[in-house]
Parts: C-alpha cells; sequence; structure tokens
C-alpha cells in the first residue's frame, strides 16, 4: 500500500511581470526603459491589454480605454497585441523550467508558471537557490527577468510574488502561511472576485486577517457552499498539486482581444471561426489532431468564465468551430459585452488522420479534403490566398 507523501512540499512561483510588454521588449531592445502599452489600436474603443510598469506608475491600468490610457501617458508607445508570440513565449518558458523538475504547470498564458520542488534539493540545492538559478537561466537566455517565490503551496507562492511585483523574491516558510497573509488585502487573494469583494466590504473586511476570523458557519451564511474555499484561502490552506505538463496539456490555444467591447453574437461568432482557423492550421502542421476543446470569455467588468467538452478527434477548422460554438453557447450567460475570448484544445492525439480523396462521398473526408486543398493553396500562395467568408469584417 503506497504511504502519502509527508515531505515538507516546496512551491516555486515564477511570475514574469506584464509579459507581453515584456515579449516584445525582447523582441526589440529600443522599447526598454520606455513606456509601453499594449493595445488594439485601430479599433473605436480600444482599451489596454497590457502596459508597462512605467505606464502603470503613470496610472495606466489593463482595460482603461486607450484614448484615457494615453492622456495619463502620452509619451508612450502603442502595440498591437501578438498572441502567437505570446505563445511562442511561455513555450520558450516552459522549455528553460522542465529541466529542473518534471512537474511544472502553467498557471495560465501571461508568464506564470508553478515549479514543484519538492525534492529537488540533492540535485539542485535548496529550492530558493533553484528559483535563482532559473531566474538567471531566463534572463540569459530569453531576456525575461521574473520575479519569484518560494512557498509551502501554490497559493500562497502566488500571493508572494504579488507582493514584490514589478521586481525581486519572497520567501514563505512551512507553518508562516497564515501569519503571511494576516496584512495582505483581501483582493489579492486568488479565486476572489468581485461580487466576493464587496460581500466583505460590507462588512467593512479588507484584510485577509480579518476574514480570517470568521468562522465556517459565519461564511456559509455569506457564500454558501464556497465558503470551505474561503475559509482555507485566508489561512493559506492549499492542497491542490502542481499540474505537471504533458504531451496533453492546453499550450495549443489562440485568443482575440476585442478593440470594442461587444454583445454582437456575430462578430464573437466571426471571431471564434478565426480562432478556430489558426489552432486548426497548428494542429496539421504539428500532426495532431484535438479530443477536447475550450472556451474561456472575460467580461467587461473582469469576471471570467469558461467551460470545456470533448470531441471527436479532430484538425478541421470546420469540426473545431461546430465544438467552439457549442462550448461558447454554454459558457456565454451574461449580457455583459466581452473584452476577450481565448480557445483553446487539449488531449492530443497522434498521428494525424490521412486525408481523404477529394471526390470521396463521405461528408467527412470532403471536409478533411477541402482544408486539404485550402492548406495547399495557402502554402503556395500566401496565408491570405484564400479566405473563409465568416471572418470577415461586416462594412458599412
Amino acid at each position: 500500500m503506497l504511504q502519502p507523501d509527508t515531505r515538507e512540499r516546496f512551491i516555486i512561483h515564477l511570475n514574469v511581470t506584464d509579459f507581453a510588454v515584456a515579449v516584445e521588449r525582447a523582441a526589440d531592445i529600443r522599447l526598454k526603459r520606455r513606456p509601453v502599452i499594449i493595445a488594439p489600436e485601430k479599433a473605436l474603443r480600444a482599451t489596454v491589454y497590457d502596459m508597462s510598469e512605467e505606464a502603470y506608475q503613470e496610472g495606466v491600468h489593463k482595460g482603461m480605454l486607450l484614448r484615457q490610457a494615453l492622456r495619463r501617458c502620452p509619451e508612450a508607445v502603442v502595440l498591437s497585441p501578438h498572441p502567437d508570440r505570446y505563445e511562442q513565449a511561455m513555450h520558450d518558458l516552459l522549455k528553460h523550467a522542465l529541466p529542473y523538475s518534471p512537474v511544472v504547470e502553467i498557471a495560465d498564458h501571461q508568464g506564470h508558471l508553478f515549479i514543484d520542488a519538492t525534492g529537488t534539493g540533492r540535485l539542485f540545492g535548496p529550492p530558493p537557490d533553484l528559483a535563482w538559478r532559473i531566474r538567471k537561466r531566463l534572463r540569459t537566455s530569453i531576456g525575461f527577468d521574473p520575479i519569484w517565490s518560494v512557498a509551502p503551496n501554490k497559493l500562497v507562492a502566488k500571493v508572494a510574488t504579488r507582493m514584490v511585483k514589478p521586481a525581486g523574491e519572497y520567501i514563505v516558510g512551512s507553518g508562516e502561511e497564515e501569519e503571511f497573509l494576516k496584512p495582505i488585502p483581501i483582493h489579492m487573494i486568488p479565486g476572489i472576485r468581485p461580487e466576493d469583494l464587496k460581500c466583505f466590504y460590507d462588512f467593512n473586511i479588507t484584510r485577509s486577517g480579518e476574514a480570517s476570523r470568521l468562522s465556517m458557519a459565519q461564511l456559509h451564511i455569506l457564500f454558501g457552499n464556497r465558503s470551505p474555499f474561503f475559509y482555507n484561502a485566508v489561512r493559506g490552506i492549499d492542497p491542490s498539486p502542481v499540474v505537471p505538463f504533458t504531451r496533453n496539456t492546453p499550450l495549443i490555444s489562440a485568443e482575440h482581444l476585442f478593440g470594442d467591447d461587444t454583445t454582437d453574437p456575430l462578430e464573437v461568432e466571426r471571431v471564434l471561426f478565426g480562432l478556430a482557423q489558426r489552432i486548426g492550421l497548428k494542429l496539421r502542421r504539428m500532426r495532431l489532431t484535438s479530443r477536447r476543446i475550450k472556451i474561456r470569455i472575460d467580461y467587461s467588468d473582469g469576471y471570467r468564465a469558461g467551460r470545456q467538452i470533448s470531441m471527436n478527434p479532430s484538425a478541421n477548422d470546420f469540426t473545431l468551430f461546430t465544438a467552439a460554438r457549442t462550448t461558447l453557447n454554454g459558457t456565454w450567460k451574461r449580457r455583459i459585452r466581452i473584452r476577450l475570448l481565448h480557445l483553446g484544445v487539449d488531449r492530443l492525439a497522434s498521428p494525424f488522420p490521412v486525408q481523404g480523396s477529394l471526390f470521396e462521398e463521405s461528408r467527412k473526408n470532403i471536409k478533411e479534403s477541402m482544408i486539404h486543398a485550402i492548406d495547399t493553396i495557402r502554402r503556395r500562395f500566401g496565408s491570405d490566398a484564400i479566405q473563409v467568408g465568416r471572418v470577415f469584417q461586416p462594412t458599412g
């Protein structure tokens, strides 16, 4: 019978702050130390996707209207978002972390990694030394300078990096979790939503230590079934494991930041098809198929919703779009404007299925042959040589 692992846990959290800006600066060193704003410049009501620390100090925040941001920081360089570039940067981050631990989790696609350093001391020394070593390697290899923390669990490690942003490191020892969190503003605890904050503020609770005085019964009155999460979170209790990267980790993804936040179903569907096309092309180039699709919606008010469904293995744009639209319909339940739409796939399978003949009667093979023909034309004449009508922006 296997015995439970009772070793002291050491979780490293790496955070490349202002990730999109960091990627752009790595690509263009002239941007270093200059205020930078990432936003879709041509949109009528463009909002800030990311900004440098220099712009933040001038009062620029994510989600702010670009025209308002430029009034606060008129000397800023404005760049359009490059989601594909940021995704590749996440691949590079992962590649440089994996040699030090087989248990590395991509927390999100904005420059965050969790690394389980439990039991790695004999190979690489104490966890803080390992975190410093990885940071040095990232600075030398790809020009990133992440902040880092070491803590007994993921929740505390993430809060610790928030405490030292934009630069620095933090170490929280075992048994120090609750004491560390007591002075922390409640809004800095991961997983607490805007509506949760309003509830806490109504009772004049603004710090984690104040919330930790509430019993489970009192929290249940306020939050119902979510009360155990709050009870543990404000005490620094988080048993969740670091989910290791595997081939099936959803690293094939694409996202779209709406320049003008929207509730227009036709606009959202048009963008969704474009995302499905991008992912389908990546899958086919890697000779892989996907068996699960995921949708994430970021709303204008900061709320995030997500959903995933399984499907038959496919790398076909039209099949991916059909599954994505079904997933979207099950996710989009609010009448709030959408700011960002994220589409991802995982449960990747290989080998890639052989393309069918153009003249086979099977509907499935006709779809595959159509995609094969489109790919062939694009390879020969360029990616814009042939387009699907659904992705065009209506005019007039």
